[in-house]
């Protein structure tokens, strides 16, 4: 695969996999049933399989690893952050401002992992407001 087209699959999905968990968490704070479909119990987990293979190909491709590229080391432990934050956001037993308050952190995480990778720097949005 062209590295143009992998790097524009690996884009689209981060847009679809934030895209859907904030859709998810949203209807789960209002209640809607929907959230508890098969669908949307499956497709999140496809996205998210495609995203990260696609992120393993482009570190691959780019001969990149964490040790070498603290930036993406910064990505990989944000993306744990990010996916235990995700974790109790949309766990239905939590209580609902706790879930909120780890939505919204979750969503924030995101974000900071998105200026990490614009940035290449594991400061992230803080590189840019250093600079």
């Amino acid at each position: 695969m062209d590295y143009a087209v992998l790097k524009l699959l690996h884009q689209g999905t981060v847009v679809l996999s934030v895209t859907g968990f904030a859709a998810r968490g949203l209807a789960s704070f209002m209640g809607a049933a929907w959230v508890r479909s098969r669908a949307a119990r499956t497709l999140p987990h496809v996205i998210d399989t495609v995203l990260l293979l696609s992120a393993l190909t482009l570190a691959w491709r780019l001969r990149l690893t964490p040790g070498a590229a603290p930036w993406l080391a910064a990505k990989i432990a944000g993306l744990l952050l990010y996916i235990g934050l995700g974790m109790v956001a949309l766990r239905p037993s939590r209580p609902l401002a706790l879930r909120v308050a780890a939505w919204v952190a979750a969503l924030l995480c995101f974000g900071w992992i998105v200026s990490v990778a614009l940035s290449k720097s594991p400061w992230g949005v803080l590189h840019f407001l250093a600079v």
